[in-house]
């Protein structure tokens, strides 16, 4: 296990108690091998990142998305990483940026259902900082993982955005919508 109990305990301690939701989705099974084929050394974890500056939200498209389809960074982390060390190699690899974590903002606890088969995920999402005042040019240093990294404005994230992760009709991607859905209504923008 990558993100241990101690872990997410001195998570909580430095950066404050999540929110914390249930979320069960039936899945496919196409959709179900695909999110299996992404367990690296059994992950079972990801950590989302959103970073806002002036008003906008950094947001990453994947070489598999179509032209328009968005959302905010997320990896996790490799064996013997820390939280923090995770965070800022994903900042790093998909935005080009030096960030640090701010706020534990939602723990969430997903399972992906496949008849008789299940996979139990989790989310931590963190509000993060630029770790460098004024440096916010979006660069992604993992061209293999990530096309472009943007800012995007909310009526664009929860436009557009929204519906070019819709049209690819994974289970996946649409448990990313919902949780973004979530993000809004909670936290609201920014």
């Amino acid at each position: 296990m990558y993100f241990s109990a101690e872990m997410v305990r001195e998570t909580e301690r430095r950066y404050g108690q999540p929110k914390l939701l249930r979320l069960n989705y039936p899945t496919p099974r196409e959709h179900y091998d695909f999110i299996r084929s992404t367990q690296k050394n059994d992950r079972a974890h990801d950590v989302t990142l959103y970073l806002y500056h002036e008003n906008r939200l950094a947001v990453t498209r994947k070489p598999m998305y179509p032209e328009g389809a968005y959302r905010p960074p997320s990896g996790g982390l490799n064996p013997g990483e820390s939280l923090e060390e995770g965070a800022e190699r994903e900042g790093l690899e998909e935005l080009g940026l030096r960030i640090k974590l701010d706020r534990y903002l939602l723990r969430v606890r997903v399972d992906f259902v496949c008849g008789d088969r299940r996979i139990r995920w989790t989310t931590h999402v963190f509000r993060t900082q630029l770790a460098e005042s004024g440096m916010a040019r979006l660069e992604p240093q993992d061209r293999h993982e990530i096309v472009e990294a943007i800012w995007t404005t909310e009526k664009d994230f929860f436009g557009p955005m929204r519906r070019g992760l819709l049209a690819l009709g994974s289970t996946g991607l649409l448990y990313r919508v919902h949780l973004h859905d979530y993000m809004w209504r909670v936290f609201g923008w920014g």
